[in-house]
């Protein structure tokens, strides 16, 4: 099987990850590339599993030493990339590389893959549906949801950039046109359900 890359991106409350997680759960040969981060580990976060913890410092003699296929400085200190280990450890294995990153990440990644790569931008029906959502989870202040909702906005014209946009309203319906780009891309097949 030729060495392939598949990428989702998103404003963050879009569902990105829900959809990744039900597509991780669905084909057996999709595997989830695990970022490094300079950041400390949050909640019950688990190193090689969630992320690859590095110190700052660790990572800037990463970045040095050449051993990211991409890297970005997120925050002021705070950076967060792919190892080039990490992509040849599951192309050794003959799997399809899944990745769950930002809107920057994912235009980097198609530019570095180029062919190899197919880019889904998954866009919530409105900033409004997008709002409620945030809002639903309980887990942000009302100031952390008006600057993700700005991010948001700045993000969704990053959309023309990526190989195709899933908007995701229904999320059934989102999970099913998302299996469907997997396997027009990569050939894979989804694992028979079981009946109920």
């Amino acid at each position: 099987m030729d060495n392939k890359v598949m990428v989702f991106s998103a404003p963050s409350g879009a569902g990105k990850t829900t959809i990744v997680t039900h597509l991780l759960e669905t084909f057996n040969k999709l595997e989830f590339s695990v970022s490094a981060t300079s950041r400390a580990p949050r909640g019950k976060e688990v190193d090689g599993k969630d992320y690859y913890f590095l110190s700052a410092k660790e990572f800037k003699k990463r970045v040095k030493n050449n051993e990211f296929v991409e890297y970005e400085e997120v925050y002021p200190g705070s950076f967060y990339g792919t190892l080039k280990s990490e992509v040849e450890r599951i192309w050794a294995k003959g799997n399809v590389i899944m990745f769950d990153v930002d809107v920057k990440g994912g235009v980097n990644i198609k530019k570095i893959f180029g062919e190899k790569a197919f880019t889904v931008f998954i866009m919530p029906p409105s900033l409004e549906v997008m709002e409620q959502r945030l809002r639903a989870r309980g887990t942000d202040s009302d100031e952390a949801i008006k600057t993700r909702i700005a991010k948001a906005a700045e993000e969704m014209t990053y959309a023309a950039k990526f190989d195709t946009v899933l908007v995701n309203d229904v999320l059934e319906e989102s999970f099913a046109k998302a299996e469907r780009l997997v396997t027009l891309f990569t050939r894979l097949k989804p694992r028979k359900k079981a009946k109920k």
